[in-house]
């Protein structure tokens, strides 16, 4: 085998196992849209999806995370974002400027895409478990964000500061989602949904902008 053909097979092989999780992932999406979360087991995605359910809890630690894999990518590209801010930017700033780029449902147009994620929204507005595990998650960000915070503003370990600004930030991101999620379940879309959350999401960074708007300028 050649060094080409050698370099090329991690390639290969990652490109395999992302089809093999999005297979997966789509799969329980269906299921879990059409029977409801909590009235679909992990053993019936697995037979739907022709895989065993351990090669399902290789690729999904829990079930919950069938729904929500794709989250951890948004934390590391949020976090990169505000680490990554421009000269004379803040923290706040760098924030506002990653939560409001449209993507997901909102940056959507096509009727049918729309319509799939607004099944997901309501599958997600029903389950517990889900909520539950989403309000982890957010936990998690949060915990990253006071991190990165602390990290570059030289805060003491006892300060308060960085935990007040980053539950402060992802106050408007969660408030935003559940603002979204309300509005698609009442049958809004886009494009006025889109205008809607944007805006509102502009009056909630103005808020805070009083209080956060020079914390963390480069």
């Amino acid at each position: 085998m050649t060094i080409a053909a050698e370099s090329r097979a991690p390639g290969l092989r990652e490109r395999k196992k992302q089809q093999t999780r999005e297979l997966i992932a789509e799969t329980a999406r269906r299921l879990f849209v059409e029977r409801g979360f909590d009235g679909v087991t992990v053993a019936e995605v697995a037979r739907a999806a022709d895989v065993s359910e351990k090669t399902i809890f290789n690729y999904f630690p829990t079930k919950e995370d069938l729904v929500y894999w794709r989250l951890e990518s948004f934390e590391e590209d949020l976090v990169e974002t505000i680490r990554e801010r421009k000269a004379g930017e803040s923290f706040l700033a760098a924030f506002g400027r990653f939560v409001l780029e449209r993507r997901g449902l909102l940056a959507e147009e096509d009727p049918d895409a729309v319509e799939r994620l607004a099944a997901l929204t309501r599958m997600i507005s029903e389950s517990s478990a889900l909520l539950a595990r989403e309000r982890q998650i957010f936990e998690r960000y949060t915990t990253s964000l006071a991190a990165l915070f602390a990290e570059e503003t030289g805060a003491a370990a006892d300060d308060v500061e960085p935990w007040v600004a980053a539950n402060a930030l992802m106050g408007v991101h969660r408030a935003l989602i559940d603002y979204t999620r309300g509005r698609i379940v009442a049958g809004a879309r886009n494009p006025g949904l889109d205008r809607e959350v944007r805006a509102r999401g502009r009056r909630a960074l103005d808020a805070l902008e009083r209080g956060f708007g020079h914390y963390g300028v480069r």
